[in-house]
């Protein structure tokens, strides 16, 4: 059977089995040639007579892959409970409230703590939605040589790529977001209702937090997390993804 090498090119370019056969293996590096020989230089802007992937091929089937596995991550995380049912991302009260919350928990009023702890996962599952355009910016602005480094370095390559350009724009824009929602589904008001009784009892010491900080922080970390369990998903699985170019990409 014919192995074109438009699927040698994309497959190697996410091909991360440490567990292939000798034979597997063979074929990889076989195909690492190939694909190294088509970034490293030759005609960029179409495949050649005897079908290697062009770079610009091979930068949109990368492109398309992160596109699709990012947008499945805003989905899953900005949805109801997103956040707050799982718990890989859950975002917990912070540090300088768990003091507040464990004596609570004592005296039987835990469920303040818990309505608040609620109220913040609710805030980062709507501001998450905010991180959709800008995974979207960063892939088109990905360029050929960024398409390398991916390619050559680490499972997590894409999504580091993806925090360097990302974070600072990503926490400018979910901040003022949160901060609205915290205030909308009551966080302000559950918090302050937490720390009136909690300073109802003698001797305690005094406790604060950013909330707006601490929630966007939280909420950029469960994102970037999933992102790059994505990211590994794609490396090890190709033939899972399902748009019609990355059919031809990475189908048999």
């Amino acid at each position: 059977m014919r192995i074109t090498a438009l699927t040698i090119a994309f497959a190697l370019l996410f091909s991360a089995s440490p567990l292939a056969s000798a034979e597997a293996q063979s074929w990889l590096d076989k195909a690492k040639g190939a694909l190294e020989k088509t970034l490293g230089g030759g005609t960029n802007d179409s495949s050649t007579a005897g079908g290697i992937l062009s770079n610009e091929e091979i930068g949109n089937g990368l492109k398309e892959a992160l596109r699709v596995g990012t947008e499945r991550v805003v989905a899953q995380v900005g949805k109801p409970d997103g956040f707050n049912a799982d718990n890989t991302i859950h975002i917990p009260l912070p540090d300088t409230l768990k003091k507040a919350q464990d004596l609570l928990r004592k005296f039987g009023m835990a469920s303040l703590a818990d309505d608040l702890e609620l109220r913040l996962n609710r805030a980062a599952e709507q501001a998450a939605p905010e991180a959709k355009e800008l995974f979207l910016q960063a892939i088109a602005q990905m360029t050929l040589d960024d398409v390398q480094r991916i390619y050559k370095g680490p499972e997590d390559a894409a999504t580091r790529y993806f925090q360097d350009r990302m974070t600072p724009p990503l926490g400018q824009r979910m901040a003022p977001i949160i901060d609205q929602a915290l205030s909308e589904v009551g966080a302000i008001a559950a918090y302050d209702a937490m720390i009136s009784q909690y300073k109802s009892y003698p001797l305690v010491p005094d406790v604060k937090a950013d909330l707006t900080k601490y929630v966007v922080e939280e909420a950029m970390g469960g994102i970037f997390h999933y992102v790059a369990k994505e990211e590994a998903a794609i490396r090890a699985n190709p033939a899972k993804r399902t748009t019609e170019l990355l059919q031809r990409v990475f189908g048999q």
